[in-house]
């Protein structure tokens, strides 16, 4: 495994907590959303992680080496978590009975959720801070 392999884990990491970040904005944009184009409430969307291989090393190298695993999004797939309903006949989008279904989002989750990207996000920086100092403490070396 070479410093760049490093990087590559690292920033395979980044990409992927930035699209958990954008998920949970979409989440937090569509708490209120009763109505979809789909029909119904807004669904709450979960980021699924599945490892990837990060490693470039082609052709006859590849055969020997190690297979470097990053992480990548398999999928943005929809929550099965139940639907809230609230009684507010006056509603636009309340059924005949007055309830209004609401969409499956929950505040304090969506924010533990947060915290825990934002956590990772800066743990891969770090990696690839120190990865940095490191590789410029080899070249050091040589002066």
């Amino acid at each position: 495994m070479s410093i760049l392999d490093i990087l590559r884990i690292s920033a395979s990491g980044l990409k992927a907590q930035r699209i958990r970040m954008e998920v949970i904005a979409t989440n937090l944009a569509n708490i209120q959303t009763t109505r979809t184009d789909e029909g119904g409430p807004y669904a709450k969307k979960e980021v699924v992680f599945t490892t990837a291989d990060v490693s470039e090393a082609g052709g006859f190298g590849k055969m020997f080496s190690e297979k470097i695993e990053g992480v990548k999004v398999e999928e943005i797939a929809n929550s099965k978590k139940h639907f809230e309903k609230a009684y507010d006949p006056g509603h636009p989008d309340a059924d005949q009975e007055g309830y209004v279904t609401s969409p499956n989002v929950n505040l304090m989750e969506e924010m533990a959720d947060m915290i825990s990207a934002t956590r990772a996000y800066e743990a891969n920086i770090n990696v690839v801070n120190t990865t940095k100092e490191m590789f410029l403490k080899t070249l050091e070396i040589g002066k």
